[in-house]
């Protein structure tokens, strides 16, 4: 987690400095193949040099960024879960929890939605 060390540092709010840490760390520990990095100051994931998930933080929310074949695979699940979502990311509001099994389905289904994939972001 010293990858994200300073990105954490840097959120004001020591709850939600926190929260972040958790999912990150969760992220870390269940995808231990993942490549943790930080890339435009916002921590994510990678897997052969191409995009996983990404997060960041704002004033009510901490936003999850699959992708938008990632928000349309999950949009379901997604109203389902209780969260906002636009056609880039979910927004996880402070005041709820983490789904963490519809975190995980959609971590696997980039990791094997893109396994061939050669590029950082889809085409």
């Amino acid at each position: 987690m010293e990858v994200f060390a300073e990105y954490l540092a840097q959120i004001d709010n020591p709850q939600h400095r926190e929260r972040m840490e958790e999912v990150l760390t969760w992220v870390s520990r269940k995808f231990t193949d993942l490549k943790p990095k930080v890339a435009w100051n916002q921590p994510m994931f990678t897997d052969h040099d191409t995009y996983i998930i990404g997060f960041s933080v704002s004033k009510h929310h901490i936003a999850v960024a699959p992708e938008i074949a990632g928000i349309n695979h999950f949009t379901d699940a997604i109203v389902q879960a209780g969260y906002d979502y636009t056609k880039q990311l979910m927004r996880i509001r402070w005041d709820h929890p983490v789904d963490y099994s519809l975190l995980e389905k959609m971590i696997e289904f980039n990791i094997l939605d893109k396994a061939d994939c050669s590029t950082f972001w889809r085409k």
